[in-house]
C-alpha cells in the first residue's frame, strides 16, 4: 500500500518532450487498436469467403458424381441400344430374303405351304406328354 501511496504523491513534469511522448503512446494505442478491428474483420471477411469456397467446391463435387453416374447409366443405355440396333439390321437383311418371309409366314399366321397340312396341338396335350 504504501507504493501505491508514494505513486499518487508524485508529480508529474509538465515539459513538452513528456507530453509529445504522451500524444505519441496515445497515438500508438489507437492505432494498435484501429489494427486489431481491421484484422478482425479481414478474419471475419476470410471466413465468409473461406466458407462460401468450400460450400461451393462440395456442392460441384456432388453435382459432378451425380452427373459421372447418370453417364455411366446412359452408357449401357447406349449398348444396349447398339445391340438393338444391330439386332434389328440383321431382321431388315432376313426381311429381304423371301424363304424368311415365307417360314415366318408359316409360323405366325399358320399359312400352309403346297402340300403341306398344319396340325394345332391344344396346349393342355403338349403339357400331359411331357410330363410323363
Amino acid at each position: 500500500m504504501s507504493a501505491i501511496r508514494n505513486r499518487r504523491k508524485i508529480a508529474k513534469i509538465e515539459s513538452p518532450y513528456v507530453k509529445e511522448r504522451e500524444n505519441a503512446d496515445l497515438a500508438t494505442t489507437r492505432n494498435r487498436k484501429f489494427l486489431m478491428r481491421r484484422l478482425g474483420l479481414f478474419f471475419v471477411f476470410a471466413v465468409f469467403v473461406g466458407y462460401f469456397m468450400i460450400s461451393q467446391i462440395l456442392i460441384q463435387s456432388t453435382d459432378l458424381d451425380g452427373k459421372l453416374a447418370q453417364r455411366e447409366q446412359l452408357k449401357k443405355e447406349l449398348a444396349g441400344m447398339k445391340k438393338q440396333q444391330a439386332i434389328l439390321k440383321e431382321d431388315i437383311v432376313k426381311l429381304n430374303d423371301d424363304n424368311y418371309i415365307a417360314k415366318l409366314a408359316r409360323k405366325e399366321y399358320f399359312l400352309s405351304d403346297k402340300n403341306e397340312i398344319i396340325f394345332n396341338l391344344p396346349k393342355d396335350t403338349e403339357e400331359k406328354s411331357t410330363n410323363r
